[in-house]
């Protein structure tokens, strides 16, 4: 079922069935998440097993503001508080140690949680609505509404392709962002990038006050993250990354048995035969991450079978953009 998440009823409905442990899906700015109590792990294992997700891959907790920090967080260190302070509410996601026993299912056991305040206005009013109920649902474990490992959704669209007529959608629209947000670890006393988005690392390092470290530069284990396993974000189709000029000669050696290949690219190039599906990416990174996950999933439904991608170029805003497709091509 799908309700216009901009009515007050909706948003009621959503606050209802989430209090009585059944799974919505919400939008955020970055992609469509698949929401439960995350104070519930009945709840947060329905989600679980909706995504074929296994149960130690952590998920991140989506909160009103950042006063719910404390509930979920036993300590924000300084440069936390200034990212909280620059980017909430928007599309990054902070790395912090664990209130026990708050949130154990949706940390995958893990002693430290992702957390993050989501910008888009129907998210904003779901919490805002979950925290004034009584009991109060103080946050939401919400990955991407997808199957696990797949392309994530950025349309109501995309989650009932996934999950059919039976989850409650709130729409409200496509997302603006497109990929999923900036994951800072701040656990290790120093802040570090697990998962780049549209959040840059400048603009993290500038907010904070502090130079991103590598997870390699640090003592210990990195905590898991949500959508860091190398191979993610897959359409059905292969994806293979390339530069324009590669592209170009493998599209003039198959000539006409290129039939059926999916193109995104920068580059205007020559198709040996009028059954390329082709799209053009933007030059901009912010409109390329915004369609990325439509793209992806607008060549699966036109049966293509391969993707062929474009690299994108190596300047530090598109390496969002970077990551999904390596990762899409990692499978």
């Amino acid at each position: 079922m799908t309700l216009d998440g901009a009515t007050p009823e909706a948003i009621a409905q959503a606050v209802q069935a989430l209090a009585a442990g059944e799974l919505v899906a919400f939008p955020t700015e970055t992609v469509y998440g698949l929401g439960a109590d995350a104070g519930s792990d009945a709840a947060v294992a329905r989600i679980f097993a909706a995504k074929g997700r296994p149960s130690d891959h952590p998920l991140i907790v989506h909160v009103a503001d950042a006063a719910a920090v404390p509930l979920f967080a036993s300590r924000a260190p300084a440069f936390a508080q200034r990212l909280m302070d620059a980017f909430w509410p928007g599309p990054l996601t902070l790395i912090l140690a664990r209130r026990p026993p708050m949130a154990a299912a949706a940390a995958g056991g893990q002693d430290s949680i992702g957390l993050r305040c989501p910008a888009h206005p129907v998210a904003h009013a779901l919490l805002l609505a979950c925290a004034q109920a009584q009991p109060p649902i103080r946050g939401l474990a919400a990955p991407s509404a997808n199957q696990f490992g797949r392309v994530s959704p950025t349309t109501a669209q995309h989650v009932r392709s996934e999950f059919g007529d039976g989850l409650l959608v709130l729409d409200g629209g496509p997302c603006q962002v497109g990929i999923e947000s900036t994951i800072v670890d701040c656990t290790r006393g120093a802040p570090v990038l697990l998962r780049p988005g549209v959040v840059t690392r400048e603009q993290v390092e500038a907010a904070c006050g502090e130079c991103l470290r590598a997870v390699e530069e640090l003592p210990g284990q990195a905590p898991r993250a949500s959508g860091t396993l190398e191979s993610h974000y897959a359409p059905r189709a292969r994806v293979r990354l390339m530069d324009a000029a590669a592209l170009q000669t493998a599209l003039d050696v198959l000539g006409p048995e290129a039939a059926g290949i999916a193109v995104y690219s920068r580059a205007i190039l020559k198709t040996p035969s009028a059954q390329v599906i082709r799209r053009r990416m933007p030059d901009d990174a912010v409109e390329t991450a915004r369609q990325l996950f439509a793209v992806l999933r607008e060549f699966d439904a036109q049966h293509a079978r391969l993707i062929w991608v474009e690299t994108p170029p190596a300047q530090p805003e598109w390496e969002g953009v970077r990551d999904r497709l390596r990762r899409a091509s990692a499978g």
